[in-house]
C-alpha cells in the first residue's frame, strides 16, 4: 500500500513536470515563432537595403561616367585603380594600373600657375588637379577640372589691361610732352620777332633750350623706364656707393638750405650685387623726391641696415609724408602729385628694385615725413 502511495506520487511528479515542459515548449515555440518573423522582418530590411544600395552605387557610378569632371582614384602606393570617362578623355587615354607620377610626367606644368597642358608646346588646354585624400583605404581621389576656356579668358583679360595701360601711359605721356613742346615753341616763336637788345634774344633761346632739356629727360626716362636700367651686375661696396651719392646729394640740399644727413653701415665690408649706375640712379630719384617735397630748414636722410640676408637703404624727410590714399599708386608710371613731376622717377625705382631681386616701399614716419625703403639681397 505505502508503495502504491510512493508510485502514485511519482506519477503525479512526473505529470507536473511534464506539463511544465509542454509549457516551456509552447513558450519557446512561441519565441521561436516572434523570433522567425523578427529575422523574416530583418532579413526584408536587409534585401531592401541591399536594393537600394545597389540601385544607388548603379546611380553613382552612372553619375560618376557622365561626369564632366575628371575622377581618378589612386591606390595607397600611387598606382591609378580606376577612373571614368572624363579622365579617360582629359589624360587622353586609359592609364588603370599605372603610376599616377608617371601619368604627370606626361603632362606640362606651367610656370606660372598650378595648371597642367596637355600639348608639350603647352598651346593645348589647361587643366587643374586637385587631390582628396582616403582615410579608410589609404589612397587618394584626384578630380581633373578643364579649366582651358577660363585660362583663355584670363590670358585675354591680361592682355586687355595691358592694352588699358600701354593706352594710358601714352596718354600721359602726349601730356607730359605737350607743355614743355608748347613753351619751346613760344619761345622759339618770339625769336622771329624784331628784338632790339641781344639779351631778350639770348633769353628766349635759354629758355626754349631748357624747354627741350626738359624734353630730352622726360624721353630719356621713358626709355629707361620702358627698357630697364640694368645692364651687368657686380658686387658692389655699399660704403663707396653712399660716398658717390653724398657727393651728387649735398650741392642740391645746400643750395635748398636742406640739411642732408648720411650715415653709413655701421657693419663694413657690405657689399650688393647690382648695377652701380642702376642703383646710384634709383637712389638719387628717391634723394631728390624727397628733397622736392622738404621745406628749407628740413632733413632729408639717408640710413643703410644690414640683415644677414639683405641690405636695406632708407630714405627719410622732415616733409608733410604720404596722401594715405595716394600710397598705393606712387610707383605707378607717369603718377604724380607733385606739379610739374614727370611720374616716372619712383616708377624707375621700383623696376630698378624687381630687376635686382629686391623691392621699395613707402610708409610716414610717426612724427612727419616720409620713409622709402629699398630693399636688395646681400651679394653672396
Amino acid at each position: 500500500m505505502k508503495d502504491q502511495q510512493q508510485l502514485e506520487a511519482a506519477f503525479e511528479q512526473f505529470n507536473a513536470v511534464s506539463g511544465q515542459l509542454i509549457d516551456a515548449y509552447k513558450q519557446l515555440e512561441a519565441q521561436v515563432n516572434v523570433l522567425n518573423a523578427q529575422l523574416d522582418e530583418a532579413n526584408n530590411q536587409l534585401r531592401k537595403q541591399r536594393d537600394e544600395n545597389a540601385a544607388l552605387a548603379e546611380r553613382l557610378g552612372l553619375l560618376l561616367k557622365v561626369l564632366p569632371a575628371g575622377v581618378v582614384e589612386l591606390s595607397p602606393s600611387g598606382e591609378v585603380i580606376a577612373q571614368n570617362l572624363a579622365a579617360e578623355s582629359l589624360l587622353s587615354g586609359c592609364y588603370i594600373g599605372e603610376c599616377w607620377d608617371a601619368v604627370l610626367e606626361k603632362l606640362q606644368r606651367s610656370e606660372l600657375d598650378d595648371t597642367y597642358a596637355l600639348s608639350s608646346d603647352g598651346q593645348g588646354g589647361r587643366l587643374t588637379l586637385q587631390y582628396q585624400d582616403l582615410p579608410a583605404s589609404g589612397g587618394r581621389i584626384v578630380l581633373i577640372h578643364d579649366v582651358s576656356r577660363l585660362h583663355q579668358l584670363t590670358s585675354e583679360l591680361a592682355r586687355q589691361q595691358k592694352l588699358a595701360s600701354m593706352g594710358s601711359m601714352a596718354a600721359s605721356l602726349a601730356h607730359q610732352l605737350r607743355t614743355p613742346l608748347a613753351s619751346a615753341m613760344l619761345y622759339t616763336a618770339n625769336l622771329k620777332q624784331d628784338l632790339p637788345r641781344p639779351e631778350d634774344r639770348a633769353r628766349f633761346v635759354d629758355k626754349s633750350l631748357a624747354r627741350m632739356r626738359a624734353l630730352e629727360g622726360l624721353i630719356q626716362n621713358m626709355l629707361s623706364f620702358v627698357r630697364g636700367q640694368v645692364s651687368s651686375l657686380e658686387p658692389l661696396d655699399v660704403s663707396a656707393l653712399l660716398d658717390d651719392v653724398c657727393a651728387i646729394m649735398l650741392p642740391q640740399c645746400h643750395d635748398k638750405s636742406v640739411h642732408f644727413d648720411c650715415h653709413p653701415p655701421a657693419v663694413s665690408a657690405i657689399t650688393v650685387l647690382a648695377d652701380r649706375k642702376a642703383l646710384q640712379g634709383a637712389l638719387i630719384n628717391l634723394l631728390e623726391n624727397a628733397l622736392q617735397y622738404t621745406p628749407a630748414g628740413g632733413l632729408v636722410g639717408l640710413r643703410v641696415e644690414a640683415g644677414e640676408w639683405e641690405v636695406v637703404f632708407q630714405v627719410v624727410d622732415s616733409g608733410p609724408g604720404v596722401d594715405p590714399a595716394v600710397q598705393d599708386r606712387i610707383f605707378e608710371p607717369f603718377f604724380t602729385s607733385r606739379p610739374g613731376g614727370t611720374g616716372l622717377g619712383l616708377a624707375i625705382v621700383k623696376k630698378v628694385a624687381e630687376e635686382l631681386g629686391g623691392d621699395v616701399r613707402c610708409c610716414n614716419k610717426e612724427a612727419h615725413g616720409a620713409c622709402f625703403e629699398l630693399k636688395l639681397p646681400r651679394a653672396g
